[in-house]
């Protein structure tokens, strides 16, 4: 799956700022479709930080959500900031 259909959006919520502070995590709402392996590849090549460990889940909306724990040498925070987040 190309990386740039992967990664919907950023998720922009006061539980996603204490994720980036508190866990290095940062959200995105991700393709119904794509897997672990997909959104960590995609997050790697587009955003170009080490990702650890990603946890999806599906919301009631219908949507999948990706919560992406970064490699310690990758802050989430720069990430955000870069991302227009923070």
């Amino acid at each position: 799956m190309d990386a740039r259909r992967v990664i919907v959006h950023p998720v922009m919520s006061e539980d996603s700022v204490n994720l980036i502070e508190a866990e290095n995590k940062i959200t995105f709402i991700v393709d119904v479709k794509a897997t672990k392996n997909d959104v960590k590849r995609a997050v790697q090549e587009l955003y170009d930080v080490k990702v650890s460990k990603v946890h999806i889940l599906v919301t009631s909306r219908g949507q999948k959500k990706a919560y992406v724990k970064l490699a310690p040498e990758s802050k989430a925070a720069d990430l955000a900031v870069k991302l227009g987040l923070l």
